[in-house]
């Protein structure tokens, strides 16, 4: 599973992460694979590290190829 996220660094996605019993959409950038975690920019230079463990699914921003 390591490399499934490969195909996503430096594209748009939104991240559904769980956080106990929550779960939550991360809109962003993935940046980088880092093994136990990827890096993740939300918002302009905010860069957070999500562990994997965390992560339920990945998916396109289908938001950011809405014309504005």
């Amino acid at each position: 599973m390591d490399d499934a996220f490969n195909a996503w660094i430096g594209q748009p996605v939104v991240l559904q992460v769980a956080l106990g019993e929550i779960k939550v959409p991360l809109r962003g950038k993935l940046l980088k694979d880092g093994g136990e975690t990827v890096r993740m920019r939300i918002g302009e230079g905010w860069d957070v590290d999500i562990y994997k463990t965390m992560i339920l699914a990945v998916e396109e921003d289908s938001m950011v190829l809405l014309p504005a």
